[in-house]
């Protein structure tokens, strides 16, 4: 077996044993407790490589999903052109078009910091009418980036939702928001939960379906 896979290394105090995970977006990861040899990992993943390339494999397809056409950011439903502009250090929208800056490590960062403020943007008024919905208010709206978590909603009315899912469906979107504010009313996921989110989005299956089939596509 071909010993090529690129994986990162990286050391935790609470990690008492190897683990290997493979991300959404295909970036293998190995956490090995803090005093753990460096040679442990690369055992480890010889050792899982038949997992490993298979969790790859599903993430590529996941990701094939929606479909990236060269120079341009999914958004939603729909795709930005990505036009670079030397100088620029601000990504910012005309249209269809994305403005950022040129090649360079400053144009990822500068694209996602946009997403996130999009992200607010969208999010804020369809949280709103979902939360006076379901007749509970929300106490802070925080937008994060987390590989696996799309939206919580803590104890005290606190919502997050991730950036990502504006790269996913509209739908998917929507029915992230509308989960995190059924929360407001129903903490758990009991019966009750389900048939609160089914009131006000009768066809949630399916963009909960996606969401778990293709959440790898959610990536920059």
């Amino acid at each position: 077996m071909p010993d090529d896979l690129a994986y990162t290394v990286r050391r935790s105090d609470r990690a008492r044993s190897v683990r290997v995970r493979v991300e959404h977006d295909g970036e293998v990861t190995v956490t090995l407790p803090r005093r753990a040899r460096e040679r442990e990992a690369a055992a480890a993943v010889r050792e899982l490589r038949t997992w490993i390339d298979r969790r790859l494999a599903d993430a590529a397809t996941a990701r094939a999903a929606i479909p990236r056409e060269p120079g341009t950011v999914p958004y939603l439903d729909g795709r930005l052109r990505l036009v670079e502009q030397t100088g620029r250090t601000r990504a910012h929208r005309r249209g269809d078009l994305l403005l950022v800056p040129g090649a360079g490590p400053e144009q990822a960062p500068a694209i996602e910091r946009w997403f996130r403020r999009a992200a607010r943007a969208e999010v804020l008024p369809r949280l709103d009418r979902a939360a006076a919905a379901v007749g509970k208010p929300y106490t802070r709206l925080t937008i994060r980036d987390q590989r696996t978590r799309w939206g919580s909603c803590s104890a005290t009315g606190a919502i997050a939702i991730n950036w990502r899912l504006l790269l996913g469906p509209e739908e998917v979107l929507d029915y992230v928001i509308w989960h995190e504010a059924c929360h407001l009313a129903v903490m758990d996921h009991s019966p009750r939960f389900w048939g609160l989110l089914e009131r006000h989005v009768p066809d949630y299956e399916r963009p909960r379906a996606w969401l778990r089939r293709s959440a790898p596509a959610l990536a920059l």
